[in-house]
């Protein structure tokens, strides 16, 4: 059943959330202490089967310049560089099997998938720890560090997605100047930051983004992931206020407001775990050119292949030389 407002009023729907004031300073001083430490990237090729792609390890600095893993999956003798996706994985997974998600580098596009600090076991691998201290918690990773944006989880792993666009424009086989972001929920949340504050990007595609609207999907959603923020919240029920300070910094309709790449979104009508008038309501502030699919019978699984091949003649047409 639709989980949200009627479609027509999501139609007319508009964040109210509020940002904290220092916004776009506490992002510019996070990204200039990242890109000032780290080792150099790592690129190693992996033996696999396969008969016309080629798969690498790769190393690259993160938040900190702490070491975050990624595939590299590019078509075996294609003449570079080539155009490039980078792609963050859905909450609880990792970066999964080197034979997994062929699809992007098939199609002619260098593909980096980055994998998540401290998840991937909940649905596919994972390699990266979260190198982080952390208070008390709600089990999972959204309120790691909440009462403090400096800490909180997803100020390293916003810092990630960002430094995984550096890596990538380091790479031989990949062009610098076209580069393009992608994710899925969590992963789209992060295509969403990485929009606003990575320059010269080509596009974003953000299937049903989760972290955007965060206020509102708390007090509208009963599932996995808000609901770790809800719980978290009824216990510590005097920290509301320092919690949702914490959390607009990473929402995404802050970063949809400062992103003008073109991009493409989807919202699923029926989706219980992102509700789809926080996709509304980042999608309506988005500066740049953009475009939403609505899926009114579908899930968190939102349009699934379809929206795979949606975004592949997208990104084909924004990736083009």
């Amino acid at each position: 059943m639709f989980t949200d407002l009627p479609e027509a009023q999501l139609r007319a729907h508009r964040s109210d959330l509020r940002e904290p004031p220092d916004f776009d300073a506490f992002w510019a001083d996070t990204l200039t202490e990242a890109r000032s430490c780290g080792d150099p990237l790592g690129v190693t090729p992996v033996a696999t089967p396969l008969a016309g792609l080629d798969v690498f390890d790769v190393t690259f600095p993160g938040f900190a310049g702490q070491p975050i893993k990624a595939w590299l999956r590019v078509p075996r003798d294609a003449p570079g560089p080539l155009p490039a996706i980078v792609q963050y994985v859905g909450y609880g997974g990792g970066r999964g099997h080197p034979l997994e998600n062929l699809l992007w580098a098939a199609a002619g596009f260098a593909h980096l998938q980055m994998d998540t600090r401290g998840q991937g076991s909940g649905w596919s691998r994972g390699d990266t720890p979260d190198i982080a201290g952390a208070g008390p918690q709600a089990p999972g990773m959204t309120t790691r560090g909440v009462e403090d944006p400096r800490r909180y989880y997803y100020r390293r792993f916003l810092t990630d997605a960002v430094r995984a666009v550096d890596a990538a424009r380091l790479l031989p086989a990949v062009d610098p100047a076209r580069v393009a972001v992608l994710g899925h929920s969590q992963g789209g949340g992060a295509a969403l930051a990485a929009a606003a504050l990575v320059p010269d990007l080509r596009a974003a595609v953000a299937y049903v983004p989760f972290l955007c609207d965060i206020p509102r999907a708390v007090t509208v959603t009963d599932a996995a992931p808000y609901r770790e923020i809800r719980d978290y919240l009824a216990v510590h029920r005097d920290r509301e206020e320092q919690v949702l300070r914490t959390l607009g910094y990473v929402d995404g309709v802050a970063f949809a407001r400062r992103a003008t790449v073109p991009a493409r979104f989807s919202v699923a009508l029926m989706d219980e775990i992102v509700p789809p008038s926080t996709v509304y309501g980042a999608y309506h502030d988005y500066r740049g050119a953009k475009e939403l699919a609505v899926w009114r019978y579908n899930g968190h699984e939102a349009g699934g292949i379809d929206d795979d091949v949606a975004a592949l003649d997208f990104l084909r047409t924004a990736l083009a030389a």
